[in-house]
């Protein structure tokens, strides 16, 4: 009687892992979720995930940058006028989608919103997105690349406050599969390729909050230039669609990660100071009076 239950067994196992090599081989999609997505029901919801089975890493030149991890955050070492991509991997079985701000800004239509109510990139299970700059269009983009808070495309909107942060916040999807949208549901912006938007842009109404002058935001934090943030860089072809998903109204984890030039993470005690040459004093310090030689040497 045990050999066919052993036969059965070996079948499911079989059965599973083919499953889950097919999975993993599924291409992930360039698409981004409606903002007015569905909440799962409460009786959908899933066990919350660990967020270490998120990854988001910062890349330059196709390499990832060294995290620093301490006072409980990841940092990362910025470097000046470089562009950089984010790499999000789903480590799950099914479908996410990804709200993504950097320095406070939506990667997709630069809002300043909940994560849940926030525009989000979808990731295949078991997938790999690149996102490498704020999404101008349904087929073009524009570069990050690391610069001054002054240059920064957030000090050309007017938003200063959450400069020198990159945030990822995960939720799960619950029902069917969506079916493709196109096209998108409401109207996205459109901009110069200086940022400006373009004047058949209806202009805002006139007790519409303004972005206050001079770069000043809500709190009034002037941009400084000794920091990193992020510039609005080069555009570049880089086609979406617009979907709809039902996804489950908690986070599944939320990934976040601080970058900063050299001297700001020695400032935080994040890295030690490393002399491009030796100290002077240090070897002043060090000298002798004598050693053992006969005569003079040639200089």
């Amino acid at each position: 009687m045990r050999k066919p239950q052993i036969k059965a067994c070996c079948v499911v196992l079989s059965i599973i892992v083919a499953g889950t090599f097919l999975f993993s081989m599924a291409p992930s999609e360039a698409a981004v979720v409606d903002y007015r997505v569905t909440p799962g029901s409460t009786e959908q919801h899933r066990p919350i995930v660990a967020q270490s089975r998120f990854e988001v890493d910062v890349l330059v030149n196709g390499r990832s940058l060294e995290e620093f991890h301490a006072r409980g955050k990841s940092y990362v070492e910025a470097i000046a006028g470089a562009e950089y991509e984010l790499r999000i991997h789903n480590p799950l079985p099914y479908r996410v989608a990804v709200a993504l701000s950097v320095d406070g800004l939506n990667s997709i239509d630069a809002r300043r919103t909940s994560a849940w109510n926030g525009s989000k990139w979808v990731i295949e299970p078991y997938g790999t997105i690149h996102i490498g700059g704020w999404q101008m269009s349904s087929e073009r983009a524009r570069r990050f690349y690391f610069t001054s808070e002054r240059d920064s495309y957030a000090a050309k909107l007017g938003q200063t406050s959450n400069l020198g942060l990159i945030s990822a916040v995960f939720f799960r999807e619950v029902g069917p599969i969506p079916i493709p949208v196109t096209p998108p549901p409401r109207p996205y912006p459109r901009y110069e390729e200086d940022g400006r938007r373009k004047s058949e842009t209806p202009a805002p109404s006139a007790g519409a909050q303004r972005p206050a002058k001079e770069g000043r935001d809500s709190i009034g934090a002037m941009p400084n230039d000794d920091y990193a943030a992020t510039g609005i860089g080069r555009s570049v072809r880089n086609d979406v669609r617009w979907v709809n998903m039902d996804l489950d109204s908690r986070p599944a984890a939320e990934v976040t990660l601080r970058y900063e030039y050299y001297p700001a993470l020695v400032r935080l005690g994040i890295l030690i100071r490393q002399y491009d040459r030796p100290d002077s004093l240090r070897r002043r310090e060090g000298a002798t009076g004598f050693e053992d030689r006969r005569f003079s040497p040639e200089p």
